[in-house]
């Protein structure tokens, strides 16, 4: 969990608040102490002041997102207005929460942010080992796979590409075993995965 806030008393209040709900909290005093100091290797939760000398919370968000960072984003402001709220979710804010801050509004909002935090996490990194599965199949496999994934028989297969039945079973059951896939179903899943990511 981070907060960045220029202001000291809210930032000694949202620790006091988020560890006594059992959370370990990092603060910072502005957003350029923040970029210094993160790691990409760390989830979390980010909870930023909008209105900050220097660079602002919503430039922070702009730059986090530039960077390629997936970090949960909870925008706090004493000045909230409806374009503010917009901008920020524009940004791509998990939420936006104006002061004085409600502590099992944010306590709330805070589980929802870990949990989505959570799964993408989760997808990314089965993204990441399908493209590296993937990438071990041969250019024929990839073209298999690709008309496997569209529900093509072995047979249509066979005759699209001029080879035989025989040669696209062998190539199936490579593409089976490469990619760890239990089942046809879930080959499927897998070449659909890769398809909306190329997309």
């Amino acid at each position: 969990m981070f907060v960045i806030d220029d202001d000291e008393a809210v930032r000694k209040g949202l620790t006091f608040l988020l560890r006594a709900a059992e959370h370990t909290v990092e603060t910072f005093g502005s957003a350029v102490d923040f970029l210094n100091a993160y790691d990409t290797q760390r989830g979390g939760c980010l909870v930023l002041d909008i209105r900050m000398p220097e660079m602002t919370g919503l430039d922070l968000q702009r730059e986090i997102n530039a960077r390629g960072w997936h970090i949960p984003t909870i925008f706090i402001t004493g000045h909230g207005t409806v374009p503010i709220a917009i901008a920020a979710m524009k940004a791509g804010a998990f939420d936006f929460i104006e002061k004085p801050l409600r502590g099992d509004a944010l306590i709330e909002t805070l589980e929802r942010a870990f949990s989505r935090d959570h799964a993408q996490r989760q997808e990314r990194l089965e993204l990441a080992s399908l493209n590296a599965r993937a990438a071990s199949l041969t250019a024929r496999e990839r073209e298999i796979l690709k008309l496997v994934a569209t529900g093509e028989s072995n047979k249509l297969i066979a005759r699209q590409l001029g080879i035989s039945f025989r040669t696209v079973e062998l190539h199936r059951s490579h593409i089976l075993e490469k990619m760890g896939a239990r089942t046809l179903a879930e080959l499927i899943r897998m070449a659909i995965l890769l398809d909306q990511q190329r997309a």
